[in-house]
C-alpha cells in the first residue's frame, strides 16, 4: 500500500488558479465519488483558500497518480499544459512529510498558523464520515494531527504575532488581557482593519461599532460583524464606549485629534483604551497616548513586534524540523513494516516453494539414496537458495525506512510475481490496529 500526494497551493500557484481548484460542499462529496476506484483505496482531501491536496494510498501508484492528476485537471477547466505547472506529485515518503509540516503551520502563508490544525482535522473527520479513509491514511492524519498539536506545545510557534492584524490583536491581549466583553470600534473600512477585527473578534471581543466617511461602506462593514454602524461626526463621542481603537483610514491628516478627543479620553477616568494606529499617514495624534489609560501603537511599533516574532518562530521553526524529522523516522518504521516484511515472506515462502518442487523432482529422478546422500542434497539446495534470496532480503530490511523502500519492495514484488498470503494482510492489518492505539 502506498501513500501519494497530488495538489496544488499558494507556493506552486497564484490566486486566480487556486480559486479554480476550490470546491463547495456538494461538489467535494461528488469528488470523492469520482476520485473512488479500482486504483485508489483510501482517500482524504484537503481544501483551503490555500491549497487543495489530495492524498490517497494505492497498490498501482502510476495508475492512481494518472487519475489523481486527470481528476484535477478536469475540475478545474484549465488546459492540461496550464495545469500541469502547478500541480505537484511527491514520492511517497515526500508526500508524509508535506503533510507533517502541513499541519505543524510550516508550509502556511503565515509561519505557525494556528488555523491549518484545524482544517486538517476537518478534512480527515470529512472522509471517515464517507468511508473513504482506509487504515493507513486514518493511521498518517492521526500521527499528523499529533505532530501539529506536539509542534505548538513545545515549539509555541504560534504564539508570535508575525502579521499587522495579528499583531494588533495579540498586543490588545497583553494590553487588556481578558478581551471577553470588550468593545472594539473601527475606523476604515479597510482589510487591514477588518481582518484584525475578525481576529479580536475569535478571540473574545463581543461587540462592534464601524465608523468611516462613507456611511455605506461603515453600514456594509458592520453586518459582517453583527456590530453597528456611527457617521464619521460621531467618531469622537464613541470613544467612551470603546475599549480598542482600529483606525486605518486614508486620510491625509490626523482624524483622532488631541482637540476634542481629549477631554472625551480624560472622562474615562483612567479606565483602559488601547488605540491601534496602522494608518500612514497616521489617524491619531500622538499626543493622546500620554493620557493616563491610553495605550496608542504606531504602524512603526507594530512592525517591531512582528519582526521580533517573526524571528522567534523561525527559530521554533527549526526545532519544529527537528520534531518533524524524528516523527517522519518513527511513522515510516511502521510503514516499512507494511510494504517491506509481507515482501520478504513472500519472497522466502517463493525461494522455498522451488526448493521444495525441485527436491521433489530430483529426488524421483535419482531413485534409492540414503538419508545422508538425501540430507547432502537437500542442504545443498538449502545453501543455493539461501545464498540467492540473502542480498535481496538484506536491502530490503536497509531501505525499509528510507524514501525509496516502497519502491524497492513494489520492484521486488513485481520482479518475482510475488503474492502477498492473507495470513500477512491480516497480521499487518493487526499490526496497524496496534499502530493506532
Amino acid at each position: 500500500m502506498y501513500i501519494l500526494l497530488t495538489g496544488i497551493n499558494h507556493q506552486t500557484a497564484p490566486v486566480e488558479i487556486r480559486e479554480k481548484f476550490t470546491f463547495t460542499e456538494a461538489e467535494l462529496n461528488n469528488a470523492y465519488e469520482q476520485l473512488k476506484n479500482e486504483n485508489v483505496e483510501g482517500l482524504v482531501i484537503l481544501n483551503t483558500c490555500n491549497r487543495t491536496e489530495i492524498y490517497a494510498t494505492t497498490r498501482d501508484i502510476e495508475a492512481a497518480q494518472e487519475h489523481l492528476r486527470s481528476f484535477l485537471i478536469t475540475y478545474s477547466g484549465l488546459a492540461a499544459e496550464e495545469v500541469e505547472k502547478y500541480i505537484y506529485q511527491p514520492n511517497c515518503y515526500n508526500a508524509i512529510e508535506h503533510l507533517f509540516r502541513v499541519s505543524s503551520g510550516l508550509d502556511s502563508m503565515i509561519l505557525g498558523e494556528t488555523q491549518v490544525l484545524g482544517q486538517v482535522k476537518d478534512a480527515y473527520e470529512k472522509s471517515r464520515a464517507l468511508k473513504a479513509a482506509d487504515g493507513v491514511l486514518n493511521s498518517l492524519f492521526q500521527k499528523a494531527l499529533h505532530v501539529g498539536k506536539k509542534v505548538r506545545t513545545e515549539t509555541a510557534i504560534d504564539q508570535h504575532p508575525v502579521s499587522v492584524s495579528y499583531a494588533a490583536v495579540e498586543l490588545a491581549k497583553t494590553t487588556l488581557g481578558w478581551l471577553q466583553d470588550k468593545t472594539v470600534l473601527v475606523v476604515g473600512a479597510g482589510e487591514i482593519a477588518e481582518l484584525a477585527t475578525r481576529y479580536l473578534m475569535q478571540n473574545g471581543v463581543s461587540s462592534v461599532i464601524v465608523s468611516n466617511r462613507s456611511y455605506d461602506k461603515a453600514v456594509q462593514m458592520a453586518a459582517d460583524f453583527n456590530g453597528r454602524a456611527i457617521h464619521f461626526d460621531e467618531l469622537t463621542a464613541e470613544l467612551i464606549n470603546a475599549d480598542i481603537v482600529i483606525s486605518c483610514t486614508a486620510a491625509k491628516h490626523f482624524v483622532i485629534r488631541d482637540n476634542g478627543c481629549r477631554e472625551v479620553l480624560k472622562s474615562r477616568a483612567g479606565r483602559k483604551i488601547m488605540l491601534i494606529d496602522v494608518a500612514v499617514p497616521r489617524d491619531i495624534e500622538p499626543s493622546l497616548g500620554c493620557i493616563d489609560g491610553v495605550y496608542l501603537y504606531d504602524i512603526d511599533e507594530l512592525q517591531y513586534v512582528i519582526d521580533f516574532s517573526l524571528a522567534s518562530r523561525k527559530k521554533a521553526a527549526e526545532k519544529a524540523n527537528s520534531i518533524i524529522a524524528q516523527e517522519l523516522i518513527e511513522f515510516n518504521q511502521w510503514l516499512a513494516t507494511l510494504y517491506v516484511v509481507p515482501v520478504i515472506s513472500a519472497l522466502k515462502s517463493y525461494g522455498e516453494d522451488i526448493k521444495k518442487n525441485e527436491l521433489k523432482r530430483a529426488f524421483n529422478r535419482l531413485g534409492k539414496m540414503s538419508e545422508r546422500e538425501q540430507e547432502i542434497i537437500a542442504t545443498l539446495a538449502n545453501s543455493i537458495v539461501n545464498q540467492l534470496l540473502h542480498f535481496p532480503v538484506v536491502n530490503l530490511k536497509e531501505m525499509a525506512g528510507s524514501n525509496q523502500g516502497h519502491l524497492y519492495a513494489e520492484v521486488v514484488k513485481k520482479l518475482f510475481d510475488l503474492q502477498l498470503a492473507d495470513e500477512e494482510q491480516e497480521r499487518y492489518a493487526k499490526i496497524e490496529a496496534g499502530y493506532k492505539r
